[in-house]
């Protein structure tokens, strides 16, 4: 029977080994690729100029970044103070109401549903009744997609909190709002401020809500957001299946920009949550 254990796990243990270097061995190849390929796309131009027409030689992908910039700042900002407070009503108030129970069940649906749905949402909300593409209506779907992971890590965090604390504040009389503004937020700011940067990370590169909201442009966008808005991830999809050697450089750079950024999001992320698991 030991011996038959023995085998067993070195059998477990050499499968999972094999698994863990296959996978290792696929994502290394793929960072390596574009790691080879984007920089062979980089130059002096590439983050000052915006995107070359159809053919044409240079330019660089300066409208695509800032496009990409505001559009996701703009989300950001529109699903922090939703998340958050769902969030809290989930762990404060509602933890084991059936509006509570009903909340988390869409909220798992929408943190699972495919992007490209959220784009066709909002395109029927806002792009068709608008006449127009527009960056408000690719910031909103992008809101969209970040709003479910905000909400599910202020909850998971505000519900770390000891309940020793809220009692303390509780004991010198302060109502439940004081205690959640003043104890359960400050002691869960380091968890929550993570899975805002998650959520960022998570928008960054996303293509598909962006091809029915914002779309594409070669050019700067207006200062109100109307029309298509430049932007990277919808810039790297149209330039890499183009037949040009010019926009492909550009996309591969820009691809690599947006992985290197998404990468640096994740270690502030990591950097951020290690003094709230060190408490």
């Amino acid at each position: 029977m030991r011996a038959s254990r023995r085998t067993a796990d070195r059998t477990l243990r050499i499968a999972c080994t094999l698994a863990t270097l296959l996978g290792a061995i696929v994502l290394g190849s793929i960072l390596l690729m574009l790691i080879v390929e984007g920089l062979k796309g980089l130059s002096p131009t590439l983050l000052t100029q915006p995107t070359p027409g159809p053919g044409s030689e240079g330019g660089g992908i300066a409208n695509a970044i800032l496009g990409s910039l505001v559009m996701t700042v703009i989300g950001i900002l529109i699903a922090t103070p939703i998340g958050v407070m769902a969030g809290t009503y989930l762990a404060e108030y509602g933890r084991t109401s059936k509006l509570a129970d009903v909340i988390r069940f869409l909220n798992d649906i929408l943190l699972s549903a495919p992007s490209i749905l959220i784009g066709l949402f909002v395109y029927t909300l806002m792009v068709r009744p608008m006449g127009t593409y527009s960056g408000w209506a690719g910031a909103v779907a992008l809101a969209i997609i970040a709003t479910p992971v905000i909400v599910r890590t202020t909850e998971d965090m505000m519900r770390l909190v000891p309940g020793t604390l809220r009692e303390a504040g509780a004991a010198l009389g302060a109502p439940p709002s004081v205690v959640i503004r003043s104890v359960t937020w400050r002691a869960a700011s380091a968890g929550i401020v993570t899975g805002i940067i998650l959520a960022l990370a998570r928008i960054a590169g996303e293509t598909a809500p962006l091809l029915f909201t914002a779309l594409n442009n070669n050019s700067w966008f207006n200062a109100n957001l109307m029309g298509g808005v430049a932007n990277l991830p919808v810039m790297i999809y149209q330039f890499a299946l183009s037949p040009y050697p010019n926009w492909q450089q550009l996309a591969w750079a820009g691809a690599l920009l947006i992985t290197v950024t998404i990468l640096a999001l994740s270690v502030i992320a990591r950097t951020v949550i290690k003094p709230q698991r060190a408490r």
